[in-house]
């Protein structure tokens, strides 16, 4: 009975999340088409310089309790009201950092607009460090529901404002005003919707606790965090800014799927598998489903977007963004592994081992570091090509653990995935085809290619039987049946 209502609860907060992610995304996809048509790639690439720096401070920021908050197997109100007060007083020596670090930083890249933008999008760290809190408690207790409505009415105002300022001629700044008003307005809707509220408490003993575990997730985070946006630096100094703009439109479709069903996964497994972390016979279980499930849904998505990738540009963004074609399909490769990363990354939390998941940092970040450095050489192109192999690799570095932990390990992981990966791969490569001969223009071709597709995926998950498309179905059945009663 009880393991039925946990999977219930599970089921609707997926619900709920996948609502959340696609609504503000499929929102924010929208503004972003828009603003691409009206502003340039090296406007976009002038905010991509300075949201790597407001990035990492974030990460500085939460600290890594959020995570511990939702790990932790009784988390108090003490534990909450700690973590929001400490977040805050970080956030202002972090915004009092960048605040004094906008001048330097716009020598470096030799842009004197810089200094102002900096000084003004880094005070999103101050509602994103209470953002963190409030998630955190809606993770908890798998109440999306509110969280789902808070982040679409920020999208949408947001949104609204951002094209505004575009279209009367703002320039970089309608982004940076999008960044400002949805975070500020999205911890505002936050208090109304989700029941926490903080209380005037504030515990050193119960911040000592949540940090114990939260401290090698902050430094794994940080170290990921610091990696990953290297790409981003190096492109804006070392090439320009045209390039980073070009990079992070590439990388924006394919992370807007991983988002939108990795991260509602992420953001449901991990309360799921706390509850379970006693039984790893029961953790095995659910971490093989959701495996299973998100690879089924995700690899289809990114093999299929890689294949109409230049009719969609064109479509969507316009002929100035072509360029952008050759990262979307290579960002396409690497986060296919995406599914292995983020479940095996989610068991070793719940598994309280916070040490496991920051050596498996260090780890891929070496591999990743020699990796980016032979790649400079050979210009941007190359550089994210050996980003996508060595993301590969680092499914076998995600999975060790679990081979003792769980006795899940990578080849009965891949065993898993090939199934969906092999369907996913007939569907695009037979979607890519459809585009060399269909006729009409791009919108024609495009509807019909993604017509297709679905319909090909759909055909051959039934062909081949495949458990997790009837698990699908199956699910959708019970929560239609439960709507009903």
């Amino acid at each position: 009975m009880a393991e039925a209502k946990l999977k219930q609860k599970v089921a609707n907060g997926l619900l709920w999340k996948l609502l959340e992610n696609g609504g503000a995304q499929g929102i924010q996809f929208v503004i972003a088409v828009v603003l691409a048509r009206l502003l340039s790639p090296a406007e976009y690439g002038v905010v991509g310089i300075i949201m790597i720096f407001i990035t990492i401070a974030n990460v500085i920021v939460q600290n890594g309790f959020s995570t511990a908050l939702v790990q932790k197997q009784y988390a108090e109100e003490a534990d909450f009201s700690s973590v929001f007060y400490f977040g805050l007083a970080a956030a202002g020596v972090m915004y009092s950092v960048l605040y004094g670090a906008a001048p330097a930083i716009a020598r470096f890249y030799g842009l004197e607009a810089l200094k102002d933008i900096v000084r003004v999008l880094a005070l999103v760290l101050f509602p994103g460090s209470v953002i963190s809190v409030q998630t955190a408690y809606v993770s908890r207790k798998l109440e999306f529901r509110g969280l789902f409505l808070s982040t679409l009415a920020a999208s949408v105002i947001s949104g609204a404002v951002s094209v505004w300022m575009a279209y009367t001629g703002w320039g970089v700044w309608a982004m940076v005003g999008q960044q400002v008003i949805y975070y500020f307005s999205l911890m505002l809707v936050l208090f109304f919707m989700v029941s926490w509220k903080p209380a005037f408490l504030f515990a050193w003993k119960r911040l000592r606790e949540l940090f114990a575990f939260g401290w090698k997730l902050l430094t794994a985070s940080l170290i990921d965090t610091l990696f990953n946006n290297l790409y981003g630096l190096i492109m804006g100094k070392i090439y320009n800014e045209e390039i980073l703009g070009v990079y992070n439109r590439g990388d924006q479709f394919p992370k807007l799927i991983v988002n939108n069903l990795g991260a509602a996964i992420q953001s449901v497994l991990l309360p799921a598998f706390s509850t379970c972390q006693e039984s790893p016979e029961e953790m095995r279980r659910m971490v093989r489903r959701a495996v299973r499930i998100s690879s089924f849904l995700v690899l289809p998505m990114l093999f299929g977007l890689c294949a109409v990738a230049d009719t969609l540009v064109l479509v969507f963004l316009g002929e100035k963004w072509l360029p952008c074609v050759p990262y979307l399909r290579i960002m396409c490769a690497a986060y296919s592994f995406w599914p292995i990363h983020i479940t095996n990354l989610q068991a070793i939390n719940a598994a309280g081992r916070s040490d496991v998941f920051l050596k498996l940092e260090v780890i891929k970040k070496a591999m990743g570091l020699a990796g980016l450095f032979a790649g400079i050489r050979f210009g941007p192109l190359v550089l994210v090509g050996i980003k996508a192999v060595l993301d590969f690799f680092c499914t076998f570095v995600n999975a060790w653990p679990n081979k003792k932990l769980l006795g899940y390990g990578i080849g009965t992981q891949w065993a898993d995935i090939l199934p969906s990966a092999a369907l996913s791969l007939v569907m695009g490569t037979g979607v890519y085809g459809l585009g060399l001969v269909l006729p009409g223009g791009a919108w024609i071709r495009l509807c019909l290619q993604i017509v297709s597709g679905i319909g090909i995926y759909a055909v051959l998950a039934m062909v081949f039987r495949m458990e997790s498309f009837f698990y699908l179905i199956q699910m959708v059945k019970d929560r239609v049946k439960q709507s009903q009663q």
